[in-house]
């Protein structure tokens, strides 16, 4: 080896759990250290970024898809056209998924 250490040696060296090691390389590569962060950890933070806010978007239109349809068969029981004539504001599985 040419002066470089595996990570069982340093935790061993250092009296630290691999867990605590990965944690720290983790947010050194994210820049958390008072670095920059390197490309690698800055696209992995923008893609956590992007899949927390699809998660959100999601919730909002499922949320959104059940509102019309509650609205839509109420509008339905108390005899209330829905401005549409015979034609289905949403398609029969709820939309796309």
């Amino acid at each position: 080896m040419s002066g470089e250490s595996r990570p069982a040696q340093l935790c061993r060296r250092y009296n630290i759990t691999s867990s605590v090691l990965y944690h720290w390389k983790k947010q050194y590569s994210r820049g958390k250290f008072n670095n920059e962060p390197t490309e690698e950890g800055a696209l992995r933070d923008r893609i956590e970024k992007l899949e927390r806010l699809v998660g959100k978007l999601t919730l909002e239109n499922e949320f959104l898809k059940k509102g019309l349809q509650h609205s839509l068969s109420q509008s339905q029981r108390n005899g209330k056209s829905s401005g549409y004539g015979d034609v289905s504001v949403l398609p029969s599985g709820g939309g796309v998924d």
